[in-house]
């Protein structure tokens, strides 16, 4: 009986230190994800040049007249950003929101694409990235604020009766289909490999990517609520699309196999506005434009011929 009662006291002790070791892992894996969401590998100014000029989409952007500003968020932040005008004088304007880790000289590739078809351009840095003053990224969380905020700075400085539209990309696409629950007056959005649910996107790379269990997401949610004050599945850009009456169109890259394309598709779902689903064979991640440039050109003027903007 004493060997027993020994045995079993060995078993509880060996019991207990594995549960204290595996909440020691879920704590330290949880605070380690927030962590890494909120502070990106930014992709430096000159790197992002070199990308978008080894993929043919720099073009003649030196040669292109262009204004560098600052422009005050809802807090105060200072965005960094850039105005293109376009060609010849227009009403029309687009703000074109880049992807997570970027810049604003990642929406380069697209910047061309809406010149082409007319429109003046501003291009800005998330909260967090380019040359912006170092602070935790939200995913959208209060990125779509910001947006907001210079949403109505071009409608302050260029007028009131301007047409204005949006395109985002990755991240950019998740804040700006964030940005609906703020009723944004705009004409239009595209909406490029964008997250529906970035707790489910994250329990997906949890899983797919790390191949650990998804619940460690839920953990690191409530990590990030309490360090950075907003939980993952705070943002959720189909909640927000569900009472979308803007036209969308949306893209996504077949082979995305960092947001998968189903994101795209349950948006698509979900909008009760106008709305458009490109889904581009042999496309990875934020490369829909990268792969058939002409397609994609071709895709967005038909969009927005179709609803009356040009």
């Amino acid at each position: 009986m004493i060997f027993t009662n020994n045995a079993l006291g060995v078993i509880l002790i060996v019991a207990a230190a594995l549960i204290l070791l595996c909440l020691l892992f879920v704590v330290i894996f949880a605070v380690g994800l927030a962590r890494m969401v909120a502070y990106p590998h930014i992709i430096s100014i000159p790197d992002e040049i070199k990308y978008e000029k080894d993929k043919g989409m720099w073009k003649d952007f030196d040669k292109l007249s262009k204004e560098e500003f600052k422009i005050a968020s809802y807090d105060g932040y200072e965005l960094n950003a850039i105005y293109v005008p376009a060609d010849k004088e227009s009403d029309k304007y687009v703000i074109i929101s880049h992807g997570y880790s970027g810049c604003r000289l990642g929406s380069v590739k697209y910047l061309h694409l809406f010149r082409r078809l007319g429109f003046n351009a501003v291009m800005y840095d998330d909260r967090g990235h380019g040359d912006n003053a170092k602070t935790y990224c939200t995913m959208g969380y209060r990125e779509s604020k910001d947006l907001i905020s210079v949403i109505d700075y071009v409608y302050g400085r260029f007028g009131d009766d301007i047409l204005l539209g949006l395109h985002g990309e990755s991240m950019g696409s998740g804040l700006t289909n964030t940005a609906l629950k703020y009723s944004p007056k705009v004409r239009f959005i595209v909406s490029d490999c964008g997250y529906a649910d970035l707790s489910e996107l994250l329990k997906y790379l949890v899983s797919h990517n790390l191949h650990l269990p998804g619940f460690l997401e839920k953990a690191a949610g409530i990590a990030s609520k309490l360090i950075y004050k907003y939980n993952f599945k705070e943002v959720k850009p189909i909640e927000q699309i569900k009472n979308n009456e803007i036209p969308i169109c949306f893209f996504h890259g077949e082979d995305d196999d960092f947001i998968p394309c189903e994101h795209a598709k349950k948006m698509y779902e979900a909008n009760k506005g106008y709305k458009e689903l490109y889904i581009v064979p042999g496309a990875g991640h934020a490369m829909c434009v990268i792969t058939d440039e002409e397609v994609y050109f071709s895709n967005v003027k038909g969009f927005l011929s179709r609803i009356g903007v040009i």
